[in-house]
């Protein structure tokens, strides 16, 4: 088993969810439930995710936070990845080629005449992402936003006004997460726009990244599989362990 957190000296609030953070692959599934009581492996005296691409991580997951006294919520999602070698060419140089993946978008003619201009987020964004993130709106997020953008890339764009209408981040574990676009813009090719640069600049710089979709986002899930993202049938899955004591 692999269990991957933030720091020791980053899991200092108990009740920080979104720092204390898991990822666990296993290839031995009859040793996870020991490996998982174990206080050296996971303190449960804090609430955290476990993360993990194994739908069979469940079943010990819940069975040792009960024997724990700690509430599980479940969550699954659609994973999807890029396969590099199948969708782009790549030069002799060693650059891939990723007009491939821009010819087939439904890009405006307002963003592919560079009136939408593409950036780096910065920590300074940390508050717009957060208000509009699902699953932040609240101090501990915002401070993980912030955390997210200090260390790992974040991909906007901004309106002729240069005002920040759509982007996405990159997290602890190389997911790219909390995407929005204002409602004014969507289905106008902004979040196009950032998939093109963002995944540019991943590839040069050899980083590896995925990403989960709702499972009832049809439309969007369509979308990435027509444009060549690969969707992983081992799905994406997700387990918040809260102590009682914090319920």
């Amino acid at each position: 088993m692999v269990s991957e957190a933030e720091s020791k000296q980053e899991m200092k609030d108990d009740l920080d969810h979104y720092t204390n953070t898991y990822h666990i692959f296993i290839e031995a599934p009859d040793n996870l439930e020991e490996a998982l009581a174990s206080p050296q492996v996971i303190n449960w005296e804090q609430a955290f995710q476990i993360q993990g691409c194994q739908e069979n991580l469940g079943e010990a997951i819940r069975k040792v936070s009960a024997s724990k006294s700690v509430q599980v919520d479940y969550t699954k999602t659609t994973l999807f990845t890029l396969d590099i070698s199948e969708k782009f060419k790549t030069s002799s140089d060693g650059n891939v080629n990723l007009m491939e993946l821009i010819k087939s978008s439904d890009m405006d003619e307002a963003s592919k005449k560079g009136n939408f201009l593409s950036i780096f987020l910065d920590a300074s964004h940390a508050g717009l992402v957060n208000e509009h993130w699902d699953y932040g709106k609240n101090e501990r997020s915002l401070k993980y936003v912030e955390h997210c953008l200090q260390h790992f890339p974040g991909f906007g764009v901004l309106d002729p006004e240069r005002v920040l209408i759509s982007w996405v981040v990159m997290e602890q574990s190389c997911e790219i997460r909390m995407g929005y676009t204002v409602p004014k813009y969507r289905r106008q090719g902004n979040m196009m726009q950032i998939g093109y640069n963002g995944i540019e600049y991943l590839i040069q710089k050899k980083i590896p990244f995925y990403f989960h979709v709702a499972d009832d986002r049809e439309g969007y899930i369509q979308t990435l599989t027509k444009i060549g993202f690969k969707c992983l049938p081992c799905g994406w899955h997700l387990w918040k362990c809260t102590p009682k004591k914090y319920c």
